[in-house]
């Protein structure tokens, strides 16, 4: 099966609610109206009521009680109310899926998507989108295993999805890889071109001639949730750290306990623990 085929099956695309739709059609637009999506979010119970519940987590440390939509926006900002709507449904539509363990796989996403937005957000860059793309880059393993599973069993058994060396994996078995079926889905859900094209990079983001530097960081942020949630050594980190990656976003070691050995560490500088630095956010995936 191409990467065609994969996507052009009907009544096995993943659906996302209305107000998810326009949610994503407002990267693109300048015009976006913020009090028609904020009704139509109050209007959905069960989603307001899960935006609530993400707003009012450790995660954002909010000084007041967040109690209505209206209020979310005002303090968390449109940008990551849209991200953590988009999530949750992006989660829905991936409810069961045969061979994945959705609550690792969801951690991993999750803990890529915090981790991406930690480093960006120190070097200055667009933390918001580093964060959108981290929670996107590998929901195309959730459609591989939907459409194809009798194909990808046997990938399985010799690798982990979540492994680094995956995408190599697949690209020598099916000609393609899950990152660039996650950018086909964002195409298909109408997502900006300038985040699909940064989407089909996190993989490699040294392969194109014109670097993107969110991809990187997602590659980044990728390295360390995988680290976690696979229980690496430090050893097996320190042999798979994306040098030459962090190298092109001028990133030093300082910033994870994996290297510690290799040069002077200064602990404020050091990430904090992902299930702390994620902390009440995996209620976005439940």
């Amino acid at each position: 099966m191409d990467l065609k085929t994969l996507i052009d099956q009907p009544g096995k695309l993943p659906t996302i609610p209305k107000v998810a739709q326009q949610l994503i059609t407002s990267f693109s637009s300048e015009d976006v109206s913020v009090t028609e999506i904020a009704n139509q979010l109050t209007a959905d119970p069960a989603l307001s009521a899960k935006l609530l519940r993400l707003a009012n987590s450790a995660y954002f440390h909010v000084s007041r009680s967040i109690g209505t939509v209206d209020a979310a926006l005002q303090m968390l900002g449109f940008v990551m109310v849209r991200n953590l709507v988009l999530g949750n449904s992006v989660a829905a539509a991936f409810k069961q899926v045969q061979g994945i363990d959705l609550k690792q796989f969801w951690r991993y996403n999750l803990y890529t998507a915090c981790s991406a937005r930690w480093l960006a957000h120190r070097a200055d860059f667009n933390s918001d989108l580093v964060f959108t793309l981290g929670l996107m880059h590998g929901i195309g393993q959730l459609q591989m295993h939907a459409v194809m599973p009798q194909a990808v069993a046997p990938l399985d058994k010799q690798m982990s999805v979540l492994d680094a060396e995956r995408t190599a994996l697949e690209v020598q078995i099916f000609g393609f890889h899950h990152v660039q079926v996650s950018a086909e889905l964002a195409r298909i859900w109408n997502f900006p071109q300038p985040l699909i094209d940064a989407l089909c990079q996190v993989a490699n983001p040294l392969a194109e001639p014109e670097f993107s530097e969110a991809a990187a960081w997602v590659h980044m942020g990728a390295w360390r949730a995988r680290a976690e949630v696979l229980g690496l050594s430090r050893e097996a980190q320190a042999a798979s750290y994306p040098v030459e990656v962090a190298r092109r976003l001028h990133l030093d070691s300082g910033w994870t306990g994996a290297l510690a050995n290799q040069l002077p560490q200064d602990d404020s500088t050091l990430m904090p623990p992902l299930p702390e630095l994620t902390e009440g956010l995996e209620a976005m995936f439940e």
